[in-house]
């Protein structure tokens, strides 16, 4: 790093000032680090262990060591960008930042439980989060630049699985590609006629003073996702809301005022705009549900019934059924197979599926199928929290297994790149500590770190 007369009278001062302490919003804080030219401070240290509680990480070792060599790690991608001359986009930090800040309020229970959990306003946690995503893009953009582009022949990614030794390779859970055909029973029309008068008593009450939009979504909203926030959604783009959501929201501008009825394919709904922000808004609603009567479910799985019958005596096939049957919008154009698009696995985009990643009710009847197998048909709820009547076939079925490269040679690829991009950023990380000042305070000497060199 180059240094100003400046920032070495700064350094000097501290190395006379072993436990420099400094006023920062009223409190006293403490520089713990100091590396280059940039401190960290203790209420650095406290804030990151604060955020990685609230994301439920772990920690192994004392967070005490851990937090700061991470802190001093992520100073010297950022002095490294200002080499390269790495840019931001805002708008992706505005993006990032609004959903990151909803994850937060739904973690915490509430925008006030937010604030009272980190002891900041919402606006000053906003302008912080802003600040630390600014950061991670430009660190992510140093290890584009230095490390992104690992390529290796499949020599070397024999090589590397070859010296791997069994303990080292993951195990591959057992994974299912499946097709689905579904029956969506008949809602009655006084079953519909009685949730909308709900949603219009709703409407009064709040128009009258009688109670909050707020209120009433914690009580009786059927959307889980928002019920417990007071029917908040969080700032959205028009884009991520269904149309019809998206057509009435948007249109709204008095805070005070509610939508009229509105129906989506998750029910039907009442809106109130919170805040705008340019092309994104806050929206509560309250989400109510026509509910199928026990003769309509029974009436589906007869109608199930005779499709498999069709299938078993193969009048018919289970594409054709997917394909010219099914009420399943999302795969009867795909032949009734199912596309993964959980973000919780490495399957996302394909027609594999861990069990875990399956929707819950069709994970009890899939679990104990085979391959080519037909279920009978049971009743689960969509991924429109519906109810409707189901079969599916199991297309493949891979059991679990430890990794090999003859059938898990992407996901061996991947450890292998990986690997690779670690060895880099470790030897470029050495290369970064050794050229690089670094003073650590007497009262956090004594740790084990990961990288050699910061203690001189």
């Amino acid at each position: 790093m180059n240094y100003s007369v400046k920032s070495i009278f700064f350094l000097l001062a501290l190395l006379f000032a072993p436990s420099l302490m400094v006023a920062q919003n009223n409190i006293i804080d403490e520089i713990v680090w100091v590396v280059g030219d940039e401190a960290i401070l203790k209420s650095e240290v406290e804030e990151y262990r604060k955020e990685i509680l609230m994301q439920n990480q772990r920690i192994e070792g004392d967070p005490y060591c851990f937090i700061p060599e991470q802190l001093a790690i992520r100073k010297l991608f950022l002095d490294q960008a200002k080499l390269d001359s790495i840019t931001v986009q805002e708008s992706q930090v505005s993006r990032s930042l609004e959903y990151m800040m909803n994850e937060y309020i739904a973690s915490a229970g509430s925008a006030e439980k937010l604030e009272e959990y980190w002891g900041k306003s919402l606006a000053t946690i906003r302008e912080d989060m802003r600040n630390q995503l600014r950061e991670q893009q430009l660190v992510e953009g140093v290890q584009q630049k230095h490390f992104g582009n690992i390529q290796l022949t499949p020599s070397e990614i024999r090589k590397y699985y070859n010296g791997l030794s069994q303990d080292s390779l993951p195990f591959i859970p057992t994974t299912l590609e499946v097709q689905i055909v579904t029956v969506e029973p008949e809602i009655p029309l006084e079953e519909i006629d009685r949730v909308k008068a709900q949603l219009r008593d709703y409407t009064e009450q709040i128009t009258s003073g009688k109670s909050t939009l707020s209120t009433l979504a914690l009580l009786h909203s059927e959307d889980p996702g928002t019920a417990l926030r007071g029917g908040e959604l969080g700032f959205m783009s028009r884009s991520t809301l269904t149309p019809e959501f998206a057509n009435v929201a948007f249109a709204l501008n008095d805070p005070q005022k509610v939508s009229n009825v509105v129906e989506t394919e998750y029910g039907f709904h009442i809106i109130q705009l919170v805040e705008r922000r340019n092309d994104m808004a806050n929206f509560r609603h309250i989400l109510l549900k026509p509910k199928a009567p026990k003769v309509s479910l029974d009436t589906a799985l007869i109608r199930l019934d005779s499709i498999r019958i069709g299938i078993m005596d193969k009048k018919i096939t289970f594409d054709e059924a997917a394909t010219y049957l099914s009420a399943d919008k999302d795969t009867r154009n795909n032949k009734g197979i199912m596309v993964n698009n959980s973000s919780r696995g490495s399957n996302t985009g394909t027609p594999r599926f861990a069990l875990n990643e399956l929707n819950q009710d069709i994970a009890k009847i899939a679990g104990e199928m085979s391959k080519g197998e037909v279920s009978k048909p049971f009743i689960m709820i969509n991924a429109k929290g519906r109810e409707v009547a189901a079969i599916i076939k199991i297309t493949d079925r891979n059991e679990g297994h430890s990794a090999n490269i003859n059938n898990d040679y992407q996901v061996i690829k991947q450890m292998a790149e990986n690997a690779k991009q670690q060895k880099l950023v470790d030897e470029w990380l050495h290369e970064k500590i050794k050229k690089t000042y670094v003073r650590i305070d007497q009262g956090w000497l004594g740790c084990e770190y990961k990288y050699e060199g910061w203690l001189k």
